[in-house]
């Protein structure tokens, strides 16, 4: 998710609030299970919106929902422990704000209620063309994220582009340790080394209380010259082979270290020419299916914890949508052919390739028909102060509409919470709703 402007480095990319994070997080299992049971039941004439025109699916949309996992409550939880319709739509994003501080954050009442899923940082704030947005340096980082996570209920995914290198929100200029980019990691072609790198990236992160790192890159370096991918030093090789092994030691480093990750941008935006934050990208001619392989592999070790979707075009792919907004790509190919049962994120909403070809409620749906759960709003190539109670009303009229399934929210939801309870497991009790 990067969101900058090209002199720069690239910046990429209320029922629940009066609970303990504990009794969250036992209501969320309890309303996951009865979920993804209801998912697994349901026949296909429970699926209240037909697919657009021209492309329809390769699985259902209940496709992505996991079996119950084990442990979980499989008989004792109702649907009606499910929290309200504008509750669980809230928890679906994650959004860009201004602030250096919980007390000043544009988006902390918005965390309360209705619930904001999660928040994404960044240094440099592109619409101002300012480098002061939510990093300051470590001690302040941590107090922000900590009053934050403070005025929630429920586990809140905060999140940054760490890959390293170039795209490095905690950097040397706001006193953090350098990073090694995943091009040098790949040259230098130790695994050891990788983890190592990967082990203090994930140390910086967690001691920042972000919970979620927005890497690896996968993309394969298909075209060095990619100006977004290539020529940013983000790929760690042309060989998907390589791309997979640095990137599982990536992963597993963070994981050490109690920080999930990203793996992105899928399909694959390593062969493209152009980039995906100015317009619209066509693939249709450069891409290769072993862009796929990292995420098949990756998928398999079960180290896949989140996939962020790319805006890019493939017409092999689906002839008339960009990958987010696919269903053939998300719910026929991530979720049917390479078996990805978790939380699939899009790439910032806001970005050029679908705005400039899309209204933002025509984007918004189709993202969540194709199978998103998590739309990320980076707020930082165009800054809209109001883009959370806005998308939460926008989603619930397209659901009272029935041009989204509500049972399309509740397998976000649930997919959402047991990602979230991963996140939980280090959190302490709620604390005091007062925030530095």
């Amino acid at each position: 998710m990067t969101s900058a402007p090209a002199r720069q480095e690239m910046d990429e990319a209320g029922a629940g609030r009066t609970l303990s994070r504990r009794a969250f997080l036992q209501a969320a299992g309890a309303a996951a299970a009865s979920v993804f049971l209801a998912a697994c039941s349901a026949g296909e004439g429970e699926q209240a919106a037909s697919p657009p025109a021209g492309n329809e699916p390769g699985a259902s949309p209940s496709a992505g929902a996991s079996p119950t996992p084990a442990g979980t409550p499989s008989g004792g939880a109702s649907p009606t422990a499910l929290p309200p319709l504008r509750a669980m739509i809230a928890q679906m994003l994650v959004v860009g704000f201004r602030g250096l501080t919980a007390r000043d954050a544009d988006v902390a009442p918005y965390i309360r209620d209705p619930g904001l899923g999660g928040v994404v940082l960044f240094d440099y704030d592109v619409p101002l063309g300012i480098p002061v947005r939510n990093i300051q340096g470590p001690a302040q980082v941590r107090a922000l994220t900590a009053g934050l996570k403070g005025l929630s209920a429920a586990p809140l995914i905060v999140c940054c582009d760490q890959e390293g290198g170039q795209v490095a929100r905690l950097n040397e200029r706001y006193g953090f340790p350098p990073t090694v980019s995943a091009q040098a990691l790949g040259e230098r072609n130790d695994l050891s080394y990788t983890r190592q790198q990967a082990g203090a990236m994930a140390a910086t992160l967690a001691g920042a209380g972000v919970n979620l790192n927005l890497a690896p890159v996968v993309d394969v370096n298909l075209n060095p010259q990619n100006p977004i991918i290539g020529r940013l030093g983000r790929s760690f090789s042309a060989d998907p082979r390589a791309v997979t092994d640095h990137a599982l030691e990536f992963i597993r480093a963070h994981h050490q270290r109690g920080v999930l990750c990203t793996l992105k941008h899928f399909p694959g935006h390593g062969s493209s020419r152009a980039d995906t934050h100015l317009g619209f990208v066509d693939v249709t001619d450069t891409w290769s299916p072993v862009e796929l392989e990292p995420y098949r592999h990756i998928i398999a070790a079960g180290e896949a914890d989140v996939v962020m979707t790319a805006h890019v075009f493939n017409a092999r792919l689906d002839p008339d949508y960009p990958a987010t907004l696919s269903r053939k790509t998300i719910g026929g190919l991530l979720r049917g052919e390479l078996g990805f049962q978790g939380v699939v994120m899009s790439d910032d909403l806001q970005m050029g390739a679908i705005r400039e070809r899309y209204s933002y409620e025509r984007a918004v749906e189709l993202c969540i028909l194709a199978g998103v759960d998590l739309l990320a709003i980076a707020n930082n190539s165009i800054y809209e102060p109001d883009i959370v109670p806005r998308t939460v009303d926008l989603v619930e009229r397209l659901v009272r509409q029935g041009r989204v399934p509500e049972e399309r929210i509740r397998e976000s939801y649930a997919r959402i919470q047991r990602l979230k309870s991963r996140l939980a497991v280090a959190l302490p009790e709620r604390s005091s709703p007062t925030a530095t």
